[in-house]
C-alpha cells in the first residue's frame, strides 16, 4: 500500500505567542487521531519552526528514539546526562531516552530555526540513554538504529536525478524541501508517502530537493 500525506494536512501545534509553529505528522497533544497513531516504529514526525529565543523548555522523555535534522539556523540541545551541544544544518542528532532522560531544545541564534524531529519507538525498552551528533549526514550514508530497527537515508537530488527506495517492510518518506515523485505522486515540502507490503516505486526529483527516507524492519 501506497499512502500519501500532504504537508497542509499536518496537525498544527505551538502559536504566534510562544514563537514557536509546529506541523505534526501524527497524532499529537491536543490533536488525537486513532487512524493516525504511528506507521511502525515511527510515533512522531514533527516540523519545527523556532524564532530567536523561543525553545523548549526541559522536560522528560523515555523508551523513545529521538532523531533530529536541522534545515536551517542553530538548536541549542542540553540535557541531563551532561551534553550540551549545538546543531546544525545538515546534522543529525539522535537522542535515545532509554529509561528516561531530560532535555531542553532551544534556538539560541538570531536567525530563524527549522527543524524535522522524528521520535521512533524501541522495540525493547529500558537500557541507559545515549546521545550522538553526526555532523554533514547527507552523502555520507545511511544511519542505522539497531534498537528500532531502523535506517534513515539522507538524499540530497538535483532535478532528474533518481534514486530507489529501499525494498523493506515499511518505507517513510518526508520531502523536507523541493518537489519530487513517488510513483504517481507529485510531492512537496512537508508532504510524505508511507509504503508497506509491496516494493517502493523510485524517488525522482522534479526540481532540486532534499528527502528523509526511513527503511523500516517492521
Amino acid at each position: 500500500m501506497i499512502s500519501v500525506h500532504r504537508a497542509e494536512d499536518r496537525y498544527p501545534g505551538g502559536g504566534q505567542d510562544t514563537g514557536i509553529l509546529s506541523r505534526h505528522a501524527f497524532s499529537f497533544g491536543s490533536h488525537y487521531d486513532p487512524d493516525n497513531l504511528r506507521f511502525g516504529v515511527i510515533m512522531a514526525c514533527n516540523s519545527e519552526r523556532l524564532e530567536p529565543g523561543a525553545g523548549f523548555e526541559e522536560h522528560p522523555h523515555s523508551h523513545t528514539e529521538i532523531v533530529t535534522w536541522v534545515v536551517e539556523g542553530e538548536l541549542t540541545h542540553r540535557d541531563s546526562t551532561g551534553h550540551a551541544t549545538t546543531v546544525r544544518p545538515g546534522d543529525l542528532q539522535h537522542l535515545s531516552a532509554a529509561s528516561g532522560v531530560r532535555h531542553v531544545e532551544r534556538n539560541d541564534g538570531d536567525a530563524p530555526l527549522t527543524f524535522i524531529q522524528m521520535w521512533l519507538s524501541p522495540l525493547e525498552p529500558g537500557g541507559r540513554p545515549a546521545y550522538t551528533v553526526v555532523p554533514g549526514l547527507a552523502g555520507s550514508g545511511p544511519y542505522t538504529i539497531p534498537s528500532a530497527g531502523a535506517t534513515l537515508h539522507v538524499h540530497r537530488l538535483d532535478a532528474g536525478e533518481r534514486t530507489a527506495l529501499p525494498d523493506a517492510a515499511r518505507v517513510y518518506v518526508h520531502v523536507v524541501s523541493g518537489d519530487v515523485r513517488v510513483g504517481d505522486a507529485e510531492l512537496a515540502s512537508g508532504d510524505s508517502v508511507r509504503i508497506s507490503g509491496e516494493p517502493g516505486p523510485e524517488l525522482v526529483a522534479t526540481g532540486a530537493a532534499e528527502v528523509l527516507v526511513w527503511e523500516l524492519s517492521a
